[in-house]
């Protein structure tokens, strides 16, 4: 099992690092066919992968995808155009229940509904990062605070772990562990920013990837355990079986996902 995760860790690594610096279409591409697989995960926990709220789901992903893409020149507020698009899914949605009835809950509605905000709006902030100025550098903060919080509060929480975080969602989650995973974060980001400045001449302010790497890493910690209290209130061990010694795109994405909108945002800020 270990040889497995490894070698999956190590072909994640690759396509994140080919996908990454190329950056542009491939990246974009690759977001939105990892996105449709993570809505096809959660969606088959409600049972609807493949049906009405599952399928209207879909089509409003990848239009929200589109709408992305083509944002640079859409005409007047791009605001209005992404809150016009939510607004069909919800309403499209209210149509599926209505039109359906009863063969749909009001849960299964509602998980189609966050799912596109869950899986597809949040990851795409990855290639939202990516095209800012200076995001080449910059988007590798999502993944340094994603799974370098996640490996040094491990280590951490191996080493000196008392109190329980979360003792019943997730027992072998010490306190300790995740102030070392958020420690942890901000000195990788700290010597991140040394390196590229060192060698890629970047510029960037050493404090601010400090700061976005702490608050980072307590968000990517949140984002990991409610991956993990939505699969325990389903029963189920792993979304899917995609990666090998991982399980699906959601169990190696759940601290990536809500860890990308908030580097997004904290590298506009700071």
């Amino acid at each position: 099992m270990f040889k497995t995760r490894l070698l999956s860790g190590i072909l994640l690594v690759i396509i994140a690092l080919v996908t990454l610096i190329t950056g542009g279409n491939l990246l974009f591409l690759v977001l939105l066919a990892i996105s449709l697989i993570g809505l096809t995960e959660l969606y088959k926990v409600f049972a609807i992968e493949r049906k009405a709220p599952g399928i209207v789901g879909y089509v409003f992903a990848v239009l929200y995808y589109g709408l992305l893409y083509f944002k640079p020149i859409l005409p007047g507020d791009t605001v209005d155009w992404f809150m016009m698009l939510f607004l069909g899914h919800l309403i499209c949605q209210m149509a599926v229940i209505v039109f359906a009835y009863p063969k749909y809950n009001t849960q299964q509605i509602m998980a189609a509904f966050f799912g596109v905000f869950y899986v597809a709006v949040m990851l795409s902030y990855i290639y939202q990062t990516r095209i800012l100025p200076g995001g080449v550098f910059t988007v590798w903060l999502v993944f340094v605070c994603a799974w370098g919080c996640d490996t040094c509060a491990y280590c951490v929480g191996m080493l000196i772990g008392r109190h329980k975080m979360a003792p019943i969602l997730s027992p072998k989650k010490s306190v300790e562990g995740g102030i070392g995973g958020i420690l942890g974060a901000a000195l990788i980001g700290v010597l991140y920013a040394l390196a590229i400045n060192y060698w890629g001449d970047a510029g960037v302010n050493t404090l601010s990837f400090a700061v976005i790497g702490a608050v980072g890493g307590a968000i990517s910690q949140v984002g990991d355990l409610a991956a993990s209290a939505i699969k325990r209130y389903h029963n189920i061990k792993d979304y899917g079986k995609l990666i090998p010694g991982h399980g699906g795109i959601l169990d190696r994405f759940d601290s990536v996902i809500v860890t990308a909108p908030i580097i997004y945002y904290l590298a506009i800020l700071l």
